[in-house]
């Protein structure tokens, strides 16, 4: 799904136009990008979390020359999926809902 996709659900889910679900996606990504940029951590409860990670500095090498070179330390965006969300995946089922109970067969007349 690309954010084009996206936005075209929520328009279409929301019974919005395009420009006012592009403006509302926008805006959540813009929130999520200025929130990790000054190091908060995102929770998003049933989907999951996101943060960053600090990469410490260390010497790589350029493939095509076999040079090294330092790469310097950095931050990361990490994404840690919740529960929820990777039994959604797996299974199709939230790890909260009840277990489905067997039906029973049906009678015989």
């Amino acid at each position: 799904m690309t954010k084009a996709d996206l936005i075209d659900e929520v328009s279409r889910l929301a019974e919005l136009t395009r420009k006012d679900s592009e403006v509302i996606v926008e805006t959540i990504f813009d929130s999520v990008v200025r929130s990790l940029r000054v190091g908060d951590k995102i929770e998003i409860r049933g989907f999951g979390s996101f943060r960053t990670r600090q990469r410490k500095p260390r010497v790589g090498r350029n493939p095509k020359t076999g040079e090294r070179v330092e790469v310097p330390a950095k931050k990361i965006p990490f994404f840690k999926p919740s529960k929820e969300l990777k039994d959604l995946v797996n299974t199709g089922v939230p790890a909260s809902a009840p277990a489905a109970t067997p039906a029973a067969p049906p009678a015989v007349q």
